[in-house]
C-alpha cells in the first residue's frame, strides 16, 4: 500500500529531511527513525528504503518501479530486514548482515540497505556487532533503523544515526479515516490503540488473521462473565491453544490491558473507551475482583512474553489470577 500521502500529511519532518537528503543527492549512511507504539515505524522504513533505490522519485519512492515492488516483496538481494518485533534480534543476524555486506553488491545499483526494526530488542552481543558496522559503514552502504524506546538505545548508536522522531496522529482522527474507508466503528475503536494509519488499520481490519483474533478476544470476554471454573475451562479449551504465536500472545494481552483499564473506568464512572464493546465490557465489572490487581498482573504478564518463558503458562497464569476469589 502506499505510504506517500501518510508521510507528507502526518509526519512532515520525516518527509522535508529524507526529501532534502534525497534532492542533494546527501542520504546519510544511517538513520533512527523513533516513534511510539501505533506508528508505522516499519513501513516507514521500507518507504525510505523504497526511495533510496526508486527510479522515479517524485521526490520519495513512486511505490510502482520494479524496485519499490522488489523491496515491497523481499526480493531485492542486497536488501536484509532484521525484525525485532518478531523475535529478538541476535548475534548472528547481524553477522549474517555484515557477511553479507561485505561481498561485491548482486545488484546493479550497487546499493546495500538493511533495515534493523525495534533495535531495542537486541541482545548485547548483537549491539556491540552492530556499533562496530556503523562505525565503518561500506560504500552504498545504508542502514534504517527503528524503535519505540529511544531511551533503551545506546548513546552510541544514536551518536552514529541521524534521528528523526515521528509523530502520532489524533486518535480521533485516526478512526474517522479507517470508519471513512469503510472499517467498522467496533474495529476503529480497537486497532487506533494500535495502529496509527486509517488505511493501514483498514488494511489489518480486513484481514483474515485479525477477524480470528477479534473473536478469540470476543470468546474470551464472554468466558471472564461466568464463574471461575467455568472461565478457566474456557481458556484453556478455546483460547490459549489459539495464542501459540508470540505476536497473537502480545496482541491479546494489550488488548487485555485495554479491556481491564475500562474495567476500572466504569467502576469509577468514568467514560470507557472501547464504546463498542460495553455489554461485554460493563458486566465485568460486577463480575470480577481486584480488577486494577489483575490489570497490573495483565501488564506485568506482558513484558515478560518477550523472555524465554512458556506462553500457555503465562496465559493459564494470567486467567487463574483474573477469576481468584
Amino acid at each position: 500500500m502506499k505510504l506517500s500521502a501518510y508521510l507528507e500529511n502526518r509526519q512532515p519532518i520525516l518527509w522535508r529531511v529524507f526529501s532534502n537528503a534525497k534532492a542533494m543527492n546527501r542520504i546519510n549512511h544511517a538513520y533512527l527513525l523513533s516513534g511510539e507504539a501505533g506508528i508505522p515505524l516499519k513501513e516507514a522504513a521500507l518507504f525510505l528504503a523504497k526511495s533510496i533505490l526508486c527510479d522515479n522519485p517524485s521526490p520519495l519512492a513512486d511505490e510502482e518501479c520494479r524496485y519499490c515492488k522488489r523491496i515491497e516483496h523481499g526480493t531485492y538481494t542486497d536488501f536484509f530486514l532484521l525484525d525485532g518485533e518478531e523475535e529478538t534480534i541476535k548475534k548472528g543476524d547481524v553477522q549474517e548482515v555484515v557477511a553479507g555486506f561485505s561481498k561485491t553488491p548482486l545488484e546493479e545499483k550497487g546499493i546495500l540497505i538493511y533495515v534493523i526494526h525495534l533495535v531495542e530488542n537486541m541482545t548485547t552481543e548483537s549491539i556491540n556487532s552492530l556499533l562496530k558496522f556503523l562505525e565503518e559503514p561500506g560504500k552504498n552502504t545504508y542502514a534504517i533503523l527503528t524503535t519505540q524506546n529511544e531511551a533503551r538505545i545506546l548513546p552510541t548508536i544514536i551518536s552514529r544515526c541521524e534521528t528523526i522522531r515521528m509523530v502520532l496522529s489524533p486518535k480521533k482522527d485516526v478512526i474517522q479515516e479507517a470508519t471513512e474507508l469503510g472499517v467498522s466503528q467496533s474495529d476503529a475503536d480497537l486497532l487506533s490503540n494500535f495502529m496509527n494509519s486509517g488505511a493501514l488499520l483498514k488494511e489489518m481490519a480486513d484481514s483474515e488473521e485479525y477477524q480470528d483474533m477479534k473473536a478469540i478476544i470476543e470468546t474470551a470476554l464472554t468466558h471472564l462473565n461466568q464463574d471461575g471454573a467455568s472461565a478457566i475451562y474456557g481458556f484453556e479449551k478455546d483460547i490459549i491453544p489459539n495464542l501459540s504465536k508470540k505476536n497473537d500472545a502480545k496482541f491479546f494481552l494489550d488488548t487485555m490491558v485495554l479491556v481491564f483499564k475500562d474495567i476500572v473506568a466504569h467502576k469509577e464512572n468514568l467514560p470507557i473507551k472501547l464504546v463498542s464493546y460495553d455489554t461485554l465490557i460493563k458486566p465485568l465489572a460486577d463480575q470480577l475482583n481486584h480488577v486494577e490487581e489483575s490489570l497490573i498482573e495483565i501488564m506485568k504478564s506482558r513484558s515478560q512474553l518477550d523472555l524465554n518463558i512458556s506462553t500457555s503458562l503465562l496465559l493459564e497464569h494470567v486467567i487463574a489470577y483474573i477469576v481468584k476469589e
